[in-house]
């Protein structure tokens, strides 16, 4: 008790079907007169561009800017294109759109409209304004929950990995949760980003940090994404089940300001290398890391096991413990999530590679059992077999 914590809830959201229209609201409070929209080039071809793009010409049919130059796993250069649409475009404001990687790129670019002579790897991340320019957040994936974190994931090209950047002022100014944008999602995407809320929770959850209110927040996640993520994967039109996993993404990147785990540190890497959807790596990767925690993480595990409504009384924590491990496994396995890293490309060769990279990831530092680069070579064997 004599350790000094600090508790922190992000941005104003908007929850429920139709709700792009507070875009208004939006341009309105913020004097947003041309934005620039940001999205990735698969986006264009979908429904809920064109839902978003036909209210945002109603809001401004004076124009605005459109970059749709975003990669899958984001790089600091597509950062660099973004500020240059936004700056040649003379732009006063960001709507971000897709999934995190969109909304990585989006909250990210505005560190470079505060400081334009600076690389990203060189912003005064501790110095920033007090406000950037105005952001809205809008989600058409519910998985990594960038719309409500303060934090940008980019892989740095010169590097070869990926670094995280991470400020109060980053935060949206606005988040849009509105199901109709997800009803498109393929039932695959629909599964792997379901499952990086559902990794963002455990290890959250598990993460030695003393946040009550962020684990009972875990906690709810990891219920709603057990519940609908199923219903959401077999039916995509199901606009209930749809908003409850927006409402659990978001509630599981609130839960990681906590920080993360081991199941990071090792999916990071599959991403920046070998290009493997980030939910998919942490999909994966998850199960390993759970049994790697047990013993020490026993307890929260067997809290875990009650929010798949598995009846513990009578057992152990190392006993309930293992119940949520096999139910995890098991909706990785009712969702399509392949079982290896094996069926997704990786070659064993590989795997030291991996692990070096792994343990330059800052995440597992917050892992509650220390992990060595040995560890986590094992963490890989193990998911790379299973």
């Amino acid at each position: 008790m004599t350790e000094i914590s600090q508790f922190r809830f992000p941005a104003d959201i908007r929850f429920g079907a139709g709700a792009r229209s507070v875009l208004a609201e939006f341009a309105r409070k913020y004097k947003v007169i041309r934005p620039l929209l940001v999205t990735d080039s698969g986006l264009p071809q979908t429904e809920a561009f064109r839902l978003i793009v036909e209210e945002m010409n109603r809001l401004w049919p004076q124009g605005y800017v459109q970059f749709t130059g975003v990669h899958p796993n984001p790089t600091d250069q597509d950062v660099e294109d973004a500020w240059v649409a936004y700056s040649q475009g003379g732009c006063h404001g960001v709507v971000g759109l897709g999934g995190g990687s969109a909304l990585d790129v989006a909250k990210a670019m505005r560190l470079k409209v505060a400081f334009p002579d600076m690389a990203l790897t060189e912003m005064p991340l501790g110095e920033l304004p007090e406000r950037l320019a105005p952001f809205c957040a809008i989600p058409t994936t519910a998985g990594t929950g960038s719309e409500v974190g303060q934090s940008s994931v980019i892989t740095i090209a010169a590097l070869k990995r990926k670094a995280v950047f991470g400020a109060a002022p980053m935060m949206a100014q606005l988040v849009v949760l509105d199901p109709e944008l997800t009803v498109g999602l393929p039932a695959h995407l629909t599964a792997w980003t379901g499952m990086d809320a559902m990794t963002h929770a455990i290890e959250a959850l598990v993460c030695p940090v003393f946040h009550p209110m962020c684990d009972a927040i875990a906690l709810e996640a990891i219920r709603l994404v057990g519940l609908y993520l199923p219903r959401a994967y077999s039916d995509g039109t199901d606009l209930e089940s749809r908003g409850m996993m927006q409402v659990a993404a978001a509630m599981g990147a609130v839960a990681f300001q906590k920080d993360l785990g081991a199941a990071h540190s090792l999916s990071h890497p599959l991403s920046s290398e070998f290009g493997i959807q980030h939910g998919l790596a942490n999909a994966i990767c998850l199960v390993p890391v759970m049994k790697y925690n047990r013993e020490v993480s026993a307890a929260q595990y067997a809290r875990v096991a009650k929010c798949f409504e598995i009846n513990t009384f009578g057992m152990t924590d190392l006993e309930a413990a293992d119940k949520a491990i096999e139910a995890v496994a098991a909706l990785n396995d009712r969702i399509g999530i392949p079982k290896s890293l094996s069926e997704v490309g990786i070659k064993q060769d590989q795997l030291p590679m991996l692990a070096g990279k792994a343990f330059e990831d800052p995440c597992h530092s917050a892992n509650p059992r220390p992990c060595t680069q040995q560890d986590l070579l094992t963490l890989y064997e193990e998911a790379y077999k299973r």
